[in-house]
């Protein structure tokens, strides 16, 4: 009897448990329900008190689209996006160490030599092609996961060169997220010289707002300078050269009025700051030079950032523009500004024939649909949009992040990391060819035959530029990089046939995380 007994107590104190824990998944389960309840319903009250045609609808729209999407994403490419989360983990933990480590040294800078000899470089013997920055660079996911402070992992963020086959040439880290890449032009006769054409500088500009940017070498990724923004000032993420390759123009943002100013650098004096004009706008963000030789086109996005948050702190009254200043004098050419005052006017391409490319990223509400590729030349009197298929701007998600243009052949690519997709447009008849689903890409840069001399108007030469293959290099945050050729015969074709594939795909994989720009020499 005794034994029996004890059998039953055991029973009933191993159920007792089980039934708790029953009870508290229960729980669980019921406040996460009505927790996530209430705060779409605290969203969505405070989205119709802004936009009364607000529905329920879109949260069970986007939801559905979500699941559809991972039901068709091949599961290599799940497994690149779990690298990718874990590698932005790490580099989250870095960039806090770093932020810190800067904030005991009391913004003290380095010297040159100092600086060079903290970057790792790694060199392959070819000529590179591309240029990007990379977020994560590649490391033992294993280790640094395990690493709670990430100790093990000196730096996370980089740059590469690329060679025509998209393989990696050389790579070098970054003690901070590096964004913009600009490449010192050279002269048309000395770009078919691969000497000549190796023998030049890029900059790699901080991730805005930052107070640095470096120049690297070329050829071998090697940094030969580390630039402080100078006192009040720091830097917007982009700049660009003078045709020549003697000047380079910065954007910045004075921290104390918060207008936007173009800083000028000697690059033949070791990149010293010798003057600085007014943006004529707030946030200025992508610079480029007019085929002209003479004139700066600036993109002030409007908007006014706080430094240590990167907050956005006028999204309702933000003013946008594209200003033509006079590269030499700093006087005011043109300003234009978009209709909608939340178009922040971010991203530039220039076709040779001096039309300026350009990306939009709407800070409005999510469901307006509003033109998000834009182009401009000098005179006239406001943007004109291309022409996007039943008007679904909203396949961007509001969301331009690079803009590229192919002159020779009349091609736009544009990239949006948020609306996971690369676009390429056809620039005779404005209208959209295609657009290629590529999660997370961001880069965006010409395909270009690297050995066609555009001097030459023989018939060989202008056969082998018909053969030459037209489209865009997109890099991507899972590690892909991926030539996007346009078909000829579908773009002939476009407005009769529906089934013919119009760009064709190919990718390369990476252990890395490309970051928002690439740039082609």
């Amino acid at each position: 009897m005794y034994s029996l007994d004890t059998k039953t107590a055991g029973k009933s104190q191993e159920q007792q448990p089980n039934n708790e824990l029953l009870v508290t998944s229960a729980l669980t389960t019921l406040s996460a329900v009505m927790g996530t309840a209430a705060l779409v319903g605290i969203h969505h009250s405070f989205r119709k008190h802004k936009q009364p045609d607000a529905s329920l609808w879109d949260y069970v729209a986007g939801m559905g689209a979500q699941l559809q999407l991972i039901n068709l994403t091949p599961k290599r490419e799940l497994v690149q996006f779990r690298h990718a989360c874990q590698q932005a983990a790490v580099a989250w933990q870095q960039a806090y160490r770093s932020q810190r480590d800067d904030d005991e040294q009391n913004n003290k800078s380095h010297s040159v030599s100092d600086f060079s000899a903290a970057h790792t470089t790694t060199i392959l013997p070819r000529p590179v092609c591309w240029v990007s920055g990379v977020a994560s660079m590649p490391k033992n996911i294993a280790l640094a996961t395990e690493d709670s402070d990430g100790s093990h992992n000196e730096h996370d963020f980089g740059v590469v060169g690329i060679d025509a086959d998209r393989q990696i040439v050389w790579q070098t880290t970054m003690p901070e997220r590096v964004h913009d890449i600009v490449v010192q032009p050279i002269s048309d006769k000395q770009k078919f010289s691969t000497k000549n054409n190796q023998a030049r500088d890029v900059v790699v500009m901080g991730r805005r707002p930052s107070v640095r940017f470096w120049v690297l070498d070329t050829a071998t990724g090697q940094v030969k300078f580390a630039i402080k923004a100078s006192t009040h000032r720091h830097f917007y993420g982009h700049a660009c050269y003078s045709l020549d390759g003697k000047l380079l123009y910065v954007t910045e943002n004075d921290t104390l009025s918060l207008d936007g100013k173009i800083g000028i650098y000697n690059a033949c004096d070791h990149y010293q700051k010798i003057a600085e004009y007014d943006s004529h706008g707030i946030g200025p963000h992508e610079l480029i030079m007019h085929p002209d030789g003479e004139t700066l086109v600036i993109a002030n996005g409007g908007i006014k950032t706080e430094q240590a948050s990167r907050e956005e702190l006028n999204l309702d009254t933000m003013r946008p523009s594209l200003v033509y200043l006079n590269r030499h004098t700093g006087d005011l050419l043109e300003q234009i500004m978009p209709e909608h005052n939340q178009r922040s006017v971010r991203h530039l391409a220039m076709h040779d024939d001096g039309t300026v490319m350009i990306g939009i990223q709407f800070q409005g509400e999510k469901h307006i649909n509003v033109p998000l590729v834009l182009t401009h030349q000098r005179g006239e009197s406001d943007f004109k949009p291309l022409i996007m298929p039943n008007d679904q701007w909203q396949r961007f998600h509001q969301y331009i992040a690079s803009v590229a243009v192919d002159s020779e052949r009349n091609l736009l690519c544009v990239t949006t990391p948020i609306g996971g997709c690369a676009a390429i447009y056809d620039l005779n008849t404005r209208t959209l060819i295609d657009d290629i689903s590529l999660p997370d890409c961001a880069g965006a840069a010409v395909l270009a035959n690297q050995h066609i001399d555009k001097a030459g108007d023989n018939n060989a030469n202008v056969k082998a530029k018909a053969n030459a293959h037209s489209g865009f290099i997109v890099s991507d945050g899972q590690g892909q990089l991926t030539a996007l050729t346009v078909n000829h015969l579908a773009t002939a074709e476009l407005a009769r046939v529906d089934n013919v594939e119009r760009i064709f795909i190919n990718s390369k994989y990476h252990l890395m995380s490309f970051d928002n720009h690439l740039q082609a020499l």
